[in-house]
């Protein structure tokens, strides 16, 4: 049967809690007791139950007092020599940065064409390289500016178009609807509604201004004995169509 594997956390059982810390325990302490004799080390360990109860293991002769001795002594050494050491670091690392700053302030006095006196040609040629480098940077960094205000200006231009074209309709409906209104306080009858169309505008002006003649033929009445029919009379009228 293969056997599960631990969960390492808090057994919660006080008697399976007191039987897993002896037997870790023991086992712990026969770990360091190879570890001392295969290897020639000095292994101390120490161990505080949950009671509070210690119990300790140490490898040299001399006892643990030596172990937690040598142990201090050289964890002190070891602090002094870290900040000793971290001092030097932040020492060298400020002189590495004054020296930096120094150089770029150099740097920028000749590019403003001061300090220019101990450049030789290879330094001056090398110095109009960086200029003529850095003069194009900017010119394509003001390129692509204006490039892009063109852009936004055109999307704004482009919007305010759109909206010019919505307020000319609705002006373009609110005028036909005043037409509307006006021709029925007027009394004009109901064809003439608000005609939307330009084209349908312009084809019922042209109908309203024709005037159509209309032809009727009229025979009066035959007067008596013998008398001759007089000739049809024609009549015009007017007809318009709205």
């Amino acid at each position: 049967m293969v056997r599960g594997k631990t969960v390492i956390e808090k057994i919660e059982n006080t008697a399976s809690r007191q039987v897993t810390f002896s037997k870790r325990k023991s086992g712990l302490f026969k770990k360091a007791r190879e570890l001392g004799v295969l290897c020639d080390a000095q292994v101390a360990v120490l161990l505080f139950s949950n009671t509070g109860r210690l119990y300790d293991y140490s490898s040299s002769n001399s006892g643990m007092k030596s172990l937690l001795e040598r142990y201090q002594h050289v964890k002190e050494g070891q602090q002094l020599m870290s900040a000793s050491t971290e001092a030097k670091f932040w020492q060298a690392e400020g002189e590495r940065l004054r020296q930096q700053l120094h150089n770029l302030q150099e740097n920028h006095r000749q590019l403003l064409g001061q300090h220019l006196c101990g450049l030789g040609l290879e330094d001056l040629s090398g110095l109009e390289k960086q200029l003529e480098t850095s003069l194009h940077n900017i010119r394509l960094a003001k390129d692509q500016l204006m490039i892009d205000e063109i852009e936004e200006f055109n999307k704004k231009g482009h919007l305010v178009h759109q909206e010019n074209v919505e307020l000319h309709k609705k002006l373009n409906i609110i005028h036909q609807e005043s037409i509307y209104l006006q021709n029925k306080l007027n009394g004009k009858p109901e064809a003439n509604e608000v005609i939307t169309s330009s084209s349908s505008r312009r084809s019922i002006a042209a109908r309203d201004g024709a005037n159509l003649v209309h032809l009727e033929l009229s025979q009066p009445h035959h007067a008596e004995r013998y008398e001759e029919p007089e000739s049809p009379t024609l009549w015009y009228g007017e007809i318009y169509v709205l």
